[in-house]
């Protein structure tokens, strides 16, 4: 469950200087205080911040999932459900009806090695934002605007760090599905979809501050986001990830044949 996206001069209010909004409002942004919860979903984290979730990320139902993918991003109920449905394993109960964010942490489940924002389990902690790591995927980021290309490269470039240097990696064929729509996520919240760009300031304002970049203008979409939506932008994301040049990157049987040296 998890999207990506922006940032510069707004940073996390210098931590101990940041300016919280007002905790009266509606929707106010606050950090997670003691005892809350939070897991290794950036957007979670964030829809959990502004109270469109419980702010204590604990207890979260179908109903809380899909309310707040809506109010907050406006997602379509049915991808919400979706999303819930994939969340809801988290919970060791049997027949649970709600999940919390911290259930999410667990390694291999739904969280996974080569996050762009978080370090692999391997190495420590693996759920809370890690500034090395996030600094090694925005080299890949090169202009104020974000295209699925740099977001491929970012992918690819942490997947291949993760496998170099963490001895247990695991990267499966369903973690690649899980990865696509994480990496392509701030597209989805902050960007134009169909182009599949977002801007940087936004995405790395996100993903530094778990905040939406309410402050640096953004709002959000007025079209309902939906499952085509996710297909599309993920497709387009999956094509980038790509290392050959050629539109056919399959060879034939034949073709192999008349190609039978391996040097």
């Amino acid at each position: 469950m998890q999207f990506p996206l922006l940032l510069p001069t707004l940073l996390f209010g210098q931590v101990l200087g940041q300016t919280l909004d007002d905790p009266d409002r509606d929707h106010a942004w606050a950090p997670a205080g003691p005892g809350d919860f939070r897991g290794p979903c950036p957007m979670m984290n964030t829809l959990a911040n502004h109270g469109f979730i419980q702010r204590d990320g604990a207890n979260i139902t179908r109903e809380n999932a899909v309310n707040g993918l809506r109010e907050g991003l406006n997602f379509n109920p049915d991808l919400s459900n979706i999303m819930f449905d994939q969340a809801i394993i988290a919970n060791p109960e049997p027949n649970a009806t709600y999940f919390t964010l911290d259930q999410l942490n667990v390694h291999n489940l739904l969280e996974h090695d080569a996050s762009l924002s978080r370090s692999d389990a391997y190495f420590g902690n693996n759920h809370v934002f890690n500034q090395t790591v996030f600094d090694e995927t925005k080299k890949w980021w090169q202009g104020p605007i974000i295209n699925a290309n740099m977001l491929a490269n970012s992918k690819v470039a942490r997947q291949l760090s993760s496998k170099a240097f963490n001895p247990t990696y695991v990267f499966t064929q369903l973690t690649e599905e899980f990865s696509l729509g994480e990496v392509v996520a701030p597209v989805i919240a902050f960007g134009d979809i169909e182009a599949v760009t977002v801007n940087r300031t936004l995405v790395e304002y996100f993903f530094e501050n778990e905040r939406l970049p309410t402050v640096l203008g953004w709002k959000k979409r007025e079209d309902v986001i939906s499952l085509s939506t996710i297909f599309h932008a993920t497709s387009v994301l999956r094509n980038a990830t790509s290392l050959f040049t050629d539109s056919k990157a399959v060879l034939s049987k034949r073709k192999l044949s008349r190609n039978s040296h391996f040097g």
